[in-house]
């Protein structure tokens, strides 16, 4: 524990480095400097003044993990992250804006720095070795997938929709990464409102959960028929290279087979651990967004790449996880601290979304999501059967 929070500790230092020192490089105004500075100055709250908010975020935490370990609930992939949020959203509607005063320290706190240590932490739940069980099909199906669903989804979500960036990038990370916790890690890069955020994690947990129900039944179904040449392992595949969220991929493998289940964790991870670079990439892009837009003002000067630096720890933890110099009881420890902080983090979402904002969202969100859950299920299956015939031919 005290490693956790020793961790917690320096990735607060290093954010408030960085944001006052991003207020002079990147070409702000002074009223521009002046706020960014005030929000670094934050950094530092007395811890007093945390700990009513991660009360709150506590208490809310225990009760999805709690729920989410009823057998009921784990079976329709509702794991401790999708119910935290829900939870958050119920009592940031309802209780919260009367322990706001006092407690919203600690959930901005919970919402930021729990967040990125979170997401640091989770990469002690993927090794290198993964990849190489699966193999070079796993790993191409799913850097095809990855990449097709987002690009997929900013063409048809600006173009078609037209829908915000924020909130197109935010559902495609979810889409085409890993659900919810693809989102909260796309949200510092995007610098997206808690509105936006809410929009993108409720079409994770609506068509995620429709998926728990539609791939066993397409399974039992296609080895009746004959129609696909998918075998347990190979479907177990497909459902990890496009299922949204990692619980219910468990959720769908689980209830195929054992092979089913490994085959499909498996290859879920390996997209999981797509995310750092994606983070990466989708900074640099936003980056040179910017710098090209400012190019008017200043012709000479550019916008400095920002590198989404938890994204880097997240690899290093997975690094570090492949060597296998931790004993298995204390990664599983982790496993489960890491689980609380980004639950605690959910909550924290929650409980600063309006009802009303993601109201206003419109239906246009979910068409979105939905057709990248059509691209997801029918294109997937179509490439998972090309790549895996032309791997083995």
């Amino acid at each position: 524990m005290v490693i956790i929070i020793k961790i917690m500790s320096l990735i607060n230092k290093i954010d408030c480095y960085m944001l006052m020192q991003n207020s002079y490089k990147q070409g702000f105004s002074m009223s521009e400097q002046s706020q960014s500075i005030t929000l670094a100055k934050k950094c530092f709250t007395p811890v007093y003044r945390w700990l009513p908010g991660l009360l709150l975020t506590g208490v809310l935490t225990a009760l999805a993990i709690y729920i989410g370990d009823i057998p009921w609930f784990s079976s329709m992939g509702l794991g401790a992250l999708t119910l935290a949020i829900l939870f958050g959203i119920i009592v940031g509607n309802t209780f919260y804006p009367v322990a706001k005063p006092y407690s919203d320290e600690g959930v901005k706190f919970a919402k930021h720095y729990l967040l990125r240590t979170g997401i640091i932490l989770y990469g002690f739940r993927l090794t290198f070795q993964q990849i190489a069980d699966v193999g070079a099909t796993g790993l191409i199906i799913d850097a095809i997938m990855l990449t097709s669903t987002f690009l997929i989804a900013m063409w048809i979500g600006r173009k078609y929709f037209g829908l915000d960036e924020q909130t197109v990038i935010l559902i495609g990370a979810g889409s085409s990464i890993c659900g919810a916790a693809a989102v909260m890690a796309t949200e510092p890069v995007v610098k997206a409102q808690a509105s936006q955020v809410a929009v993108a994690v409720s079409t994770v947990v609506i068509f995620g959960t429709i998926g728990i129900f539609l791939y066993p039944w397409f399974y039992h179904l296609n080895a009746f028929a004959g129609w696909l040449p998918f075998t347990e392992e190979t479907f177990g595949i497909f459902s990890g290279s496009t299922i949204h969220e990692v619980a219910q991929v468990v959720a769908v493998g689980h209830s195929i087979s054992p092979d089913a289940e490994n085959a499909a964790v498996i290859s879920k991870m390996i997209r999981v651990m797509m995310l750092a670079p994606f983070l990466i990439i989708l900074s640099t892009y936003l980056s040179k967004k910017k710098s090209t837009a400012n190019t008017g003002a200043q012709d000479n000067e550019k916008s400095p790449i920002t590198i989404p630096w938890f994204a880097v720890f997240f690899i290093l933890m997975a690094g570090f996880n492949s060597l296998n110099l931790i004993p298995a009881s204390i990664v599983s420890y982790i496993v489960t601290i890491d689980t609380i902080l980004l639950a605690m983090a959910m909550v924290a979402l929650g409980l600063t979304t309006h009802i009303s904002a993601i109201r206003q969202a419109g239906v246009k969100p979910l068409l979105l999501a939905l057709f990248l859950f059509f691209w997801l299920t029918l294109g997937g299956a179509v490439i998972n059967i090309f790549i895996q015939s032309a791997l083995m031919s």
